[in-house]
């Protein structure tokens, strides 16, 4: 590389740190462009350590997307461990990117990544390492533009003062519009910042925060969101893709060890379960499926581009898509003497068959089978409308069992409204109904593992209006888990009750949310989702100095007419439908999978042009396609009740 100053000599700060291969870049299909011969710079971040960022697949997607454009690149950068930042703070070295070189700074535009909102303090200490102003309306032109997006984006309020425009939705086809706008402005000499800010609003699923003011009431309940400007969409529609663009399949191989070192291909987007507790199924709606072929040659393609033997088939339920059962036999067949592993890490009770069983039980890891019944009552199951039958779980367990698994890992989570304690002990006993089935078929080989979570009501699902269990009866239910769930081959695993509190303040919030953010990393706060370091008692002095009441986000139940933060942001679903859905979760009233039948959810009419100019069976509403299930009944196992 020839020289430049602007480029940063990282030899002298890797060899003060423990794992140098998270910074020098150069691995195995990194793409990297001439600088000075491209047009437009763009540096993708993710907030955390590299071992879990490379593992991410929208990073990976427009990193492959942007650099097979040919006057822009795309470079990535990633929050630097204690060791490495301890180096740029002393030596004054802003954060650079991993493929050049060079200072965040100079780049023309940062996209952060925000999946989840424990994220959020990384984020302002990225902006702080990069050398870039917290605030939007602290930058200059000089400064990039700072973007945003991901799940934890669909609430973009508490982010707002940080983040220039927020993408609302999937990023595949939009984030090349924001290039282009900023090109655009660029060419005409663009002093104004703001006339770019302004064009970025016009754009579909792009929120500009600047651009809107939040006004309260005087019991601080947000009264309604201001437009400020003709420009500024109300509400902003996600923005959705029609079809799945192609897999990427040459994906970077690390030099260090990562959170998921397989092939990731997305086989599915969406969910038609409705589970009322889930943000992704809701806001990710509607389902779109990729061909079989097409999955076949991108892991064809990928396992000749990476050489990693594992891939992941992923959706939100892997199960679901429709032509599972051929894809995995087409998989075995073609790959079979590769010694291909196949992981399936969504799998739903009601749609696990046994021939899925018998075509894993030669394909997959056997450290252990993941089942997630969420509640262990049926009367739980049919308030969350997750309408599974006990005796449904138990037989698959055997099932499972018998095909050579030892463990059999059960996520649940406590806390759901209307649960009760007698709903919490049931837990363990269901776990320890499994193991039994587990001990007939092998014996004390038979283990089971219990995740316990806690519930949080997230934006834009059914149960966005009732509260959170407060701390000391999350205690109360996670102790007396801890005391019946105990024994040989029993195994229990549950959160930090204080960090679902943070990511209750964090996802429920309003722009005041922001301060709170600042003032908490201003203490220390980062990395808030790595449990050596999360400080509880940072985040309750950054309240405490606010004069604001975490309660207000946590355990107040909002009436349904109340304006919520995100009420401005449209995921497609109306409030309407979620209303309707939370109130049939008071009397136990369920929806079967709306593949089955159509409730109106609104996701299809509010599409209905992008379904016109996309015809075909990819996304289609249930009364205008083809018979949507079409494996056969003797082949499954669990039929939905």
């Amino acid at each position: 590389m020839p020289h430049d100053e602007s480029i940063i000599d990282i030899h002298a700060l890797l060899a003060r740190v423990q794992k140098p291969g998270r910074y020098t870049g150069g691995e195995l299909n990194q793409v990297q462009k001439s600088w000075d011969q491209i047009e437009t710079h763009i540096a993708l971040a993710f907030p955390d350590i590299y071992d879990l960022g490379m593992s991410n697949l929208g990073l990976a997607i427009l990193y492959d997307l942007i650099n097979q454009e040919d006057d822009m690149l795309a470079e990535r950068t990633f929050s630097p461990w204690g060791d490495m930042e301890e180096q740029l703070r002393t030596r004054d070295v802003p954060l650079f990117s991993l493929e050049s070189r060079r200072p965040i700074h100079t780049f023309n535009i940062l996209g952060i990544s925000l999946p989840y909102e424990s994220l959020y303090t990384n984020a302002l200490n990225l902006l702080d390492l990069a050398q870039i102003p917290l605030r939007s309306e602290q930058r200059s032109i000089e400064d990039p533009l700072v973007i945003a997006g991901g799940h934890a984006t669909l609430n973009p309020e508490p982010m707002s003062p940080f983040i220039d425009a927020f993408v609302i939705g999937e990023g595949e086809d939009v984030m090349l519009e924001i290039i282009r706008a900023y090109q655009a402005w660029k060419k005409e000499e663009g002093e104004d910042r703001q006339r770019l800010l302004l064009q970025l609003a016009t754009l579909w699923g792009v929120y500009v925060p600047s651009l809107y003011k939040a006004h309260y009431l005087e019991d601080g309940i947000l009264s309604h969101v201001e437009a400020l400007s003709p420009q500024a969409q109300k509400p902003v529609l996600k923005r959705i893709v029609p079809k799945l663009p192609k897999p990427v399949t040459q994906f970077i191989v690390p030099y260090v060890g990562i959170t998921h070192n397989r092939i990731p291909i997305e086989i599915m987007r969406g969910c038609t379960r409705g589970c009322r507790f889930c943000q992704a199924g809701m806001i990710t709606r509607p389902v779109r499926e990729r061909p079989v072929e097409e999955i076949l040659d991108a892991i064809e393609e990928a396992l000749t581009y990476t050489g990693i033997d594992e891939v992941g088939l992923l959706s939100l339920s892997s199960s679901d898509y429709d032509n599972i059962l051929p894809l995995v036999e087409a998989v075995s067949e073609r790959f079979t003497d590769r010694h291909v592993k196949i992981s399936l890490p969504s799998l739903r009770i009601e749609s696990v068959s046994v021939q899925l069983m018998d075509l894993l039980q030669g394909q997959s890891s056997r450290a252990g089978f993941t089942l997630a019944p969420e509640a262990a009552t049926e009367r739980m199951r049919e308030i969350i409308n997750k309408p599974v039958s006990s005796e449904q779980l138990l037989q698959t367990a055997r099932e499972i069992y018998s095909r050579g698994w030892h463990t059999i890992k059960l996520y649940f989570m406590i806390g759901h409204p209307s649960e009760t304690l007698e709903d919490v002990k049931a837990i363990a006993k269901l776990c320890k109904a499994v193991l039994a089935e587990g001990k007939k078929m092998i014996g004390k080989r038979a283990k089971v593992h219990a995740g316990v979570s806690t519930f949080i009501p997230k934006p834009h699902t059914p149960f966005q209006w009732v509260p959170c269990d407060t701390l000391p009866q999350i205690e109360a239910k996670q102790a007396l888990l801890k005391d019946q769930l105990r024994g040989p081959g029993l195994k229990l695993n549950w959160n930090n009750p204080k960090e679902t509190m943070l990511e209750a303040w964090l996802s429920r919030g309003d722009r005041r949310m922001s301060a709170i953010i600042e003032r908490a990393w201003q203490l220390g706060a980062k990395f808030d989702a790595w449990q050596e370091f999360f400080a509880y008692e940072l985040w309750e002095q950054a309240f405490s100095e606010s004069k604001i009441d975490p309660n207000f986000y946590t355990h107040r139940e909002r009436p349904i007419d109340e304006t919520l933060p995100w009420d401005h942001i449209d995921a497609g679903v109306k409030k309407q439908f979620l209303t309707e859905d939370y109130l049939w979760s008071e009397h136990g009233q369920t929806r079967i999978d709306c593949r089955e039948r159509c409730f109106a959810c609104g996701i299809l009419p509010k599409y209905a042009t992008l379904r016109r100019e996309n015809p075909g069976e990819i996304w289609e509403c249930p009364e205008v396609r083809s018979p949507a299930r079409k494996i056969n009944e003797d082949q499954i196992l669990l039929v939905q009740s």
